[in-house]
């Protein structure tokens, strides 16, 4: 690991480091499970009303579990960048906000008080950051990943709890995704769907922005995920 790697690293010695190369794979992963789930499903349906057309109902009910398997997938996924319930110290929550303002650009610091996720631009793409998950946009922006981590402490206010992922992401990128749970992968309109109406343009942006840093490693010569990021890399 980099000098830099995070500390929690030490608590899950067996995971592989999360790259480019492991997010691709991961993500074919996910599409194949996704047809699987959907296919013999509508396949079902389908034969049950060729052979019986009285049975659409059960077709139809078919036709549903494919559908709605996939979707409660993207429903998991949204949940890592939904706000959690509890106690949320909101009397420093003003202080917490500067404090995550002052880590942030101009136009990530307005498009995070409206929507609560923080963007910032990584070598595995762009990535937005919320209380206790965050949304890897990647492959250019044609698939997104969700991940599962927050702070071991409960009692900060919302930005704290933001600015602490900022930075252990900035401090170890490829640690901070390694330690995170990996919870959902694929089409960035499946997940769109699924999480709030203030949240979609800070996703929106995150795609958009992948896609621009994708086309300008590709005119680079290079490969979205190598080292070198381009005119559209991560800022430091």
């Amino acid at each position: 690991m980099a000098e830099a790697a995070l500390p929690e690293l030490a608590a899950v010695p067996w995971r592989a480091p999360v790259d480019a190369r492991w997010l691709r794979r991961w993500g074919r992963l996910w599409t194949l499970q996704t047809v699987a789930f959907v296919v013999p499903f509508t396949l079902a349906g389908i034969v049950l009303i060729a052979l019986e057309p009285l049975a659409v109902p059960v077709a139809l009910a078919s036709f549903a579990h494919g559908w709605v398997i996939p979707e409660l997938h993207a429903f998991r996924g949204s949940n890592t960048i939904r706000p959690p319930r509890g106690p949320r110290n909101e009397k420093a929550e003003p202080v917490a906000q500067g404090f995550l303002g002052d880590l942030l650009g101009h136009e990530e610091r307005e498009l995070q008080r409206e929507s609560g996720l923080a963007m910032e631009r990584g070598e595995l793409g762009v990535w937005l950051l919320g209380e206790a998950g965050a949304v890897l946009a990647a492959n250019g922006g044609k698939r997104v990943h969700c991940f599962c981590v927050g702070t071991a402490e409960r009692d900060l206010p919302p930005s704290d709890r933001i600015a602490h992922l900022l930075l252990a992401l900035r401090t170890d990128e490829i640690g901070f995704a390694t330690v995170a749970n990996h919870a959902f992968s694929g089409a960035p309109w499946r997940l769109r769907r699924r999480i709030r109406k203030e949240q979609r343009p800070a996703l929106d942006a995150a795609v958009k922005g992948a896609a621009r840093r994708s086309r300008a490693v590709t005119r680079a010569g290079g490969e979205p995920g190598d080292q070198h990021a381009g005119p559209d890399g991560p800022r430091r």
